[in-house]
């Protein structure tokens, strides 16, 4: 309370005082200069690029990478695949038009890449990868992810990282030179673009619960590989459960295959956000007030990677105690391409659930990745079993040949 009597009391010695405005538009400049309002929730987020500059800088790399597409004489666009660029610009075009940024000329573009991905710079080009168009089949799904790469524009999370880097450098920080609070610091940016693409996905008449769908399936297939490095996305587990919840958040206003008629409406107002469309006047205590909310803003997200930096080095650090406690007793082929683990839970520790198992190998060049849920809990003391499938290429008597690894894919203490 007495800080907000203070602040109160400085704005109005601001708004009555002609030396003291002047003060208040330069800390405005200043404000502006190293910020600007979040176009989703109103808020002050750290930029030190304008959005002239965040185009021209983020388009400036995607030429690049056309002109050596160009020079290596790979297609783009229709010369990868013509029905599969006209769907996306199809699909592109109707979750542009109800985007923050909806009034930018965009082009989506087609790159020929043996790869599940999509990205923007923060420019006005969205690219994506030929492997996922071909494997995002359902329209919904491949929605709502270009829906969460427009979304990361929208937050400005490039250049917001950017900047957030450059001031945590000057000020010494000595937790963003940490690689793990790096990625805990895009790992958060990661969960608002898809919070954010789900509610494009919806107002697009697209169904809101497709992005859940992808990770449930990505979750079955390579489980979460939380044990293995620092992620700067959500693992697959809490992803689908994430998308899942922002789906049926934003579910009652999805109408199949039409824009809602409130779209614009909504962008401000929904169940996810409601924007801050008030800010003091440069003069009136609108400088100070830009200073503290930018200085304010900062501290939470900084706080926020902080906290999502020491949830991950716990879990990290629990997945690979357990993976310690494990002791492979048997294995045996039991199909031409299935193979049966058997595992002893050693230590005293707690009971286990959500256990996820995992075997990779070297094969052709590239690392692959099995995974087996176990079901129900295991206790210490009890041996459970863990049994992998493989494709048709890859035959169990094959495995030998290639170097490879068991290692705990990810598992939970049970309450």
């Amino acid at each position: 309370m007495k800080k907000i009597i203070l602040l109160s009391f400085l704005a109005l010695l601001v708004s009555g005082c002609q030396t003291l405005k002047k003060v208040d538009q330069s800390l405005y400049q200043v404000a502006e200069s190293v910020s600007e309002r979040d176009r989703v929730t109103g808020q002050r987020t750290l930029s030190m690029a304008n959005r002239q500059t965040q185009i021209k800088q983020g388009n400036a790399y995607i030429e690049q990478l056309l002109a050596k597409e160009k020079k290596e004489k790979r297609p783009i666009n229709a010369g990868v695949n013509k029905k599969q660029y006209l769907r996306l610009v199809k699909i592109f075009d109707r979750i542009h038009q109800v985007s923050h940024l909806k009034h930018e000329r965009w082009q989506p573009l087609l790159i020929k890449r043996d790869s599940f991905n999509a990205f923007t710079t923060g420019g006005t080009y969205i690219v994506v990868h030929s492997k996922l168009m071909e494997i995002l089949k359902d329209d919904s799904e491949l929605a709502a992810v270009l829906g969460h790469e427009i979304a990361h524009t929208v937050a400005n999370h490039v250049f917001e990282r950017q900047t957030h880097a450059q001031i945590s450098a000057l000020a010494g920080s000595n937790s963003a030179r940490r690689s793990g609070y790096q990625a805990a610091f895009t790992h958060e940016s990661e969960r608002e673009a898809d919070k954010i693409g789900i509610l494009y996905s919806a107002l697009a008449g697209y169904d809101p619960m497709a992005a859940s769908r992808i990770w449930q399936r990505k979750f079955t297939k390579e489980g979460n590989a939380r044990a293995l490095f620092h992620h700067d996305h959500p693992v697959n587990a809490e992803r689908y459960q994430e998308t899942l919840t922002a789906g049926k958040a934003v579910s009652k206003y999805y109408r199949k295959g039409q824009i809602n008629p409130n779209a614009a409406q909504l962008l401000d107002s929904n169940v996810l956000w409601r924007k801050n469309e008030q800010e003091v006047a440069a003069g009136e205590g609108g400088g100070l007030s830009a200073l503290l909310n930018t200085a304010l803003g900062a501290y939470v997200q900084h706080q926020g990677a902080k906290y999502e930096e020491r949830r991950q080095l716990q879990q990290s650090q629990f997945v690979k105690a357990v993976e310690g406690a494990l002791k492979l007793e048997s294995s045996r082929k039991v199909g031409q391409h299935q193979l049966e683990t058997r595992w002893r839970y050693q230590a005293k520790g707690p009971v286990l659930k959500n256990l996820v198992m995992g075997l990779y190998i070297k094969r052709n060049n590239k690392l692959e990745r099995y995974v087996d849920h176990v079901k129900g809990s295991v206790k210490p003391g009890q041996v459970f079993v863990a049994q992998f499938s493989f494709p048709k290429d890859l035959k169990v008597d094959d495995l030998k040949q290639y170097k490879g690894a068991y290692y705990l894919d990810d598992v939970q203490a049970a309450q």
